[in-house]
């Protein structure tokens, strides 16, 4: 199939690039490769999928780029998008809000109207564990409530949900959001826990853990994502028969569209999950706990019996597997980088030189 990915130069991006690739599909990859976080890590993640199963059609493209988005797709033509490139972060959304209605509300408006006036068979998205927001009943069910949300990314992704299910009702293009549950996994985001912590283990400086350490999260192997992801694309959503107007599903509809949770269903505590790294990592961490960070949900854990229905697959790698996958690419990669490649949102990473660089 024709297969436009969106954000193919990012984590979950590049991973699902790669994969179509394997399975014999046409991709084409748009990315904007902008400096939310160090851009070589983006053009490293690149070089490693044409390493891995050749060169494919990429673009630099913004999703704000209405026109582009537009000439795009009146040139490829897609028969599925795959849309992954979004603004995230949640503390980042507290001091840089219109970089979320750039490119999570404007950008996906206009893959919204690209896919009406070229019509696919199926647009998939990334949506998050975030819509969840105040939700305190665990595990979250895609029947639950999401209408109180804790942060504007978390704000912009529901509006995601709600702008899909408008287009699918009114134009019937089928729509599938997919809420990721902490993914994690080689080439993640240097603004996440994996490589904050373990950059923070190797060098022995203080690993802080916010609400003193308390929080749960349900970690998802970036494999698992992928395979959800790649089982849901020919599953295109069609109107639920079933559907009741007077005693709705709010993960179903009488348009074609449908909300899916990706993730692991078994939480761990922080302390948990940075015990396994110092396990892998061989190191000590120098733990500093700290109070609940605004923004911040407390627990997360996904029921993911839809997806299992839908797809007979349930994300399956343990957290132990898992970070043992991402401490040996770790390791490997930022092997070279100076103390510090990896800082904390607002400032620029430090990238190698590009001769001392594998791909791996």
């Amino acid at each position: 199939m024709r297969i436009l990915v969106t954000g193919a130069a990012g984590f979950v991006g590049a991973h699902c690039t790669l994969r179509l690739l394997r399975d014999g599909h046409q991709v084409v990859g748009l990315d904007n490769f902008n400096d939310y976080y160090d851009p070589a890590l983006k053009q490293d993640r690149v070089r490693w999928v044409q390493a891995q199963a050749g060169d494919f059609d990429l673009r630099r493209l913004d999703l704000a780029d209405g026109p582009g988005i537009e000439a795009l797709f009146a040139e490829v033509a897609p028969e599925v998008v795959i849309h992954l490139a979004a603004q995230a972060g949640v503390r980042y959304s507290l001091d840089n809000p219109r970089a979320y209605v750039d490119s999570n509300l404007v950008g996906f408006l206009n893959m919204l109207e690209a896919c009406r006036r070229h019509p696919v068979q199926h647009l998939l998205y990334a949506s998050s564990s975030s819509v969840y927001g105040s939700n305190q009943r665990t595990p979250y069910a895609v029947q639950d409530a999401v209408d109180h949300p804790l942060s504007l990314y978390a704000a912009s992704k529901k509006a995601n949900e709600l702008m899909a299910h408008s287009y699918s009702h009114l134009f019937g293009i089928p729509t599938t959001g997919l809420r990721f549950f902490t993914v994690y996994g080689p080439w993640g985001r240097p603004d996440m826990s994996p490589i904050q912590f373990a950059q923070a283990i190797s060098q022995g400086h203080p690993l802080k853990l916010f609400n003193y350490g308390q929080h749960q999260r349900d970690f998802t192997y970036i494999d698992d994502i992928v395979e959800s992801l790649v089982r849901l694309i020919p599953l295109a959503p069609v109107s639920d028969p079933a559907w009741d107007r007077l005693a709705s599903d709010p993960a179903s509809s009488h348009a074609p569209w449908r909300i899916y949770n990706i993730g692991g269903q078994r939480p761990v505590a922080l302390t948990d999950y940075v015990a396994l790294l110092e396990k892998h990592l061989q190191r000590t961490a120098q733990v500093e706990l700290l109070p609940l960070q605004p923004g911040d949900v407390l627990d997360t854990c996904a029921d993911a019996s839809a997806l299992a229905q839908a797809t007979g697959f349930t994300p399956c790698i343990s957290l132990d597997e898992g970070l043992r996958r991402f401490v040996a690419w770790f390791v490997d990669y930022y092997a070279h980088t100076p103390d510090d490649a990896v800082r904390s949102i607002g400032q620029t990473p430090v990238a190698a030189p590009e001769h001392q660089r594998r791909v791996v």
